[in-house]
């Protein structure tokens, strides 16, 4: 079936989203056109699109695609080991997010250096350091800042905080990445990718505006979403419409904007700077990632030159993180692979491909 003729504005679609949602859903379910490829780089669009089921509701032709959008999955080995390295240390603790704790670095995982005493504390939010530190003074903390532009700013606030409140003993390992250089890379490497879900957490801090700059410069659709089933398929829907074209739409606009938000960025910009930054199966892509400023370097914790990535034996995550393969053709995957004895880090978090695939049973 041919979509709905797009002249039909897409704000309209969304103010009267109830009455249009199933042409639209019926429209998507039997579409008989070329082939679709759409990429999500969000690992919470990745969770939500398995959560609501999204790929059973459209038609064989048109593919979903988990990119490089979960922190977790593209730190490589080398800051797990330097993160195990700092925990080893005298009177040093690491703090650090659930997920991360159990992705293995060359040998072994921060859980498992935990078990055999090593300092690790799993934290629930960053700002959490903050209290041990100040409450502990003569302990040194290490927080594992990982994540994409939508954390940086809850990083920033962190050490601005610190200094603020005079306190020493409070450190980050970073590795912090950035969405449009690393968009580019997959883009420029040869995938098919007919368009991209493109991430609104990262957006609203962001604004919409990189997103609409990438879809001039690679022609290639993209659409700012939200994470509810109906907002994802309305997304879907925009780009098969938009196929072949530099189209652009910000379907999130009660969260994001333009320009995004201009005091995060402010306070991200006083703290770090945009730096290379390696990825897990993609290697050293430059102008990915952001790293302290020179001034604020005391509050490092050894992040530079952080670049080795040793991948489990017949684990296929690199190839997953940019699309080659979907989860389930990993020979790991559902074998020795599995969310209880995760082998790889997208089966580790729960914003993963791999974990997504496997506890929603998708194919």
């Amino acid at each position: 079936m041919r979509l709905l003729n797009y002249s039909m504005k897409l704000r309209g679609l969304q103010s009267d989203m109830q009455n249009n949602f199933k042409e639209i859903a019926r429209a998507l379910r039997e579409y008989d056109g070329e082939e679709v490829r759409i990429m999500e780089v969000c690992g919470t669009h990745t969770a939500a699109i398995s959560e609501n089921g999204i790929p059973s509701m459209l038609s064989p032709k048109i593919k979903l695609i988990s990119g490089p959008g979960c922190p977790v999955c593209v730190t490589v080995t080398a800051v797990i080991d330097k993160l195990i390295e700092l925990s080893l240390t005298e009177n040093t603790v690491v703090l650090t997010f659930g997920d991360l704790i159990r992705v293995k670095g060359t040998f072994k995982s921060l859980a498992d250096a935990k078990a055999e005493g090593a300092h690790v504390k799993m934290v629930y939010s960053p700002l959490e350091s903050l209290e041990l530190a100040k409450a502990n003074p003569s302990i040194n903390y290490v927080f594992a800042a990982i994540g994409f532009e939508t954390t940086t700013p809850v990083y920033a606030t962190v050490l601005d905080e610190a200094i603020k409140r005079n306190i020493h003993n409070l450190r980050l390992l970073t590795s912090l990445k950035t969405m449009p250089e690393v968009i580019r890379w997959v883009v420029n490497s040869g995938n098919d990718i007919d368009g991209f879900i493109a991430p609104g957490h990262v957006a609203a801090i962001t604004g919409a505006d990189i997103f609409a700059k990438l879809s001039k410069e690679l022609s290639i659709p993209f659409v700012v979403s939200g994470f509810k089933g109906k907002q994802l398929l309305l997304t879907i829907y925009a780009i098969v419409s938009m196929k072949g074209t530099a189209g652009f739409r910000n379907l999130y606009k009660e969260v994001v904007s333009d320009e995004g938000n201009l005091k995060a960025q402010e306070l991200v910009s006083k703290f770090f700077t945009l730096s290379d930054a390696s990825w897990r199966g993609m290697g050293k892509i430059p102008g990915s990632g952001m790293i302290l400023k020179d001034e604020y370097r005391e509050y490092d914790a050894g992040s530079i030159g952080l670049d080795e990535d040793h991948m489990p034996k017949g684990c296929s995550c690199a190839e997953v993180l940019v699309g080659k393969l979907k989860p389930n053709e990993c020979p790991l995957f559902g074998k020795v692979c599995t969310p209880d004895n995760a082998h790889g880090a997208c089966m580790v978090s729960t914003e993963g491909s791999c974990y997504n695939y496997f506890v929603s049973g998708r194919k």
